[in-house]
């Protein structure tokens, strides 16, 4: 059995919840303090056992590469001046892992991306994570996912529970048997109306595929918005060979919307030295007007 080693992050969306700030930046680059939100994603890839990363982009996503890449006029600067920690910090990124870039040419969905780093995987299982989504846990996210799949020797999704009433915003599980944190899962529902969700269980944003997922993903069958679901192709998956969900451990961060972005920002300030005591005083005096 192959271990899994590679990993893709999509990030090619066009991120209009944050237009304008996203119209010459990506929103994979929007700071949460002083870390893009794309960074945490892959630490915490790395912090897993990943090897390999291939991030899909699209047009005008260039600053993700830059920013993985090394800085020479910037660190030449910083040791210029003898900012001997910022030059460390900044160098860090660049060592990080290797990682590779391919385009997503047209916007065709979630499951056009991941297919569009069929080469890069190959014949071997794989992590997919989605940058939207920022889990704090004592073990990573993925880690526990691929724990998980060093005991199934199946494909794994990542789920979590949300309310009863946010369920059409989310691919959503509709379990069979449950073992511990493990479900087996009868149907995965993309997006259901309103009163019709099989359970509470959301597809968060984290996945281990075993190769197959792409003979489906080949298809590039339209499915809900007009565009290729990644949450199809794992039901039609589910249907050859057993794909389980996994509830996984820790506190999940939604940075794909304005107000979970700004809870974020705040909860990861206040969690951060240096700011927490002046931060809570500003937000002290903001309460008191």
């Amino acid at each position: 059995m192959k271990n899994v080693k590679k990993a893709i992050i999509p990030a090619a969306g066009l991120g209009t919840r944050f237009l304008p700030a996203t119209k010459a930046m990506p929103k994979e680059m929007l700071p949460i303090v002083d870390k893009p939100t794309i960074q945490y994603i892959v630490e915490e890839a790395i912090e897993s056992g990943i090897e390999d990363i291939i991030i899909v982009t699209g047009k005008g996503k260039r600053s993700i590469e830059d920013h993985f890449d090394n800085a020479f006029e910037l660190e030449q600067t910083l040791l210029e001046k003898e900012k001997f920690e910022l030059l460390e910090t900044v160098q860090e990124v660049s060592k990080m892992v290797d990682i590779h870039y391919i385009r997503q040419k047209e916007p065709k969905g979630l499951g056009h991306a991941v297919w569009c780093a069929r080469n890069f995987i190959g014949n071997e299982p794989f992590a997919v994570l989605l940058g939207d989504d920022i889990v704090q846990a004592e073990t990573p996210c993925l880690k526990q996912l691929i724990n998980e799949y060093d005991r199934t020797h199946s494909s794994v999704i990542g789920v979590k529970q949300v309310p009863e009433d946010e369920t059409d915003r989310y691919g959503i599980i509709d379990p069979i048997d449950q073992f511990d944190r493990s479900f087996q899962v009868r149907n995965f529902v993309e997006k259901p109306k309103k009163g019709t969700a099989p359970s509470n269980l959301a597809i968060i944003g984290r996945y281990i595929f075993t190769p197959e997922i792409f003979l489906f993903l080949e298809k590039q069958e339209i499915g809900a918005g007009g565009e290729i679901q990644l949450t199809d192709a794992i039901q039609k998956l589910n249907q050859i060979q057993r794909v389980f969900a996994y509830e996984f451990e820790g506190k999940r961060y939604d940075v794909g919307d304005k107000l979970g972005f700004i809870e974020t920002t705040i909860e990861f300030a206040l969690q951060k030295e240096e700011l927490r005591d002046d931060l809570l005083k500003f937000m002290s005096k903001m309460l008191e007007k």
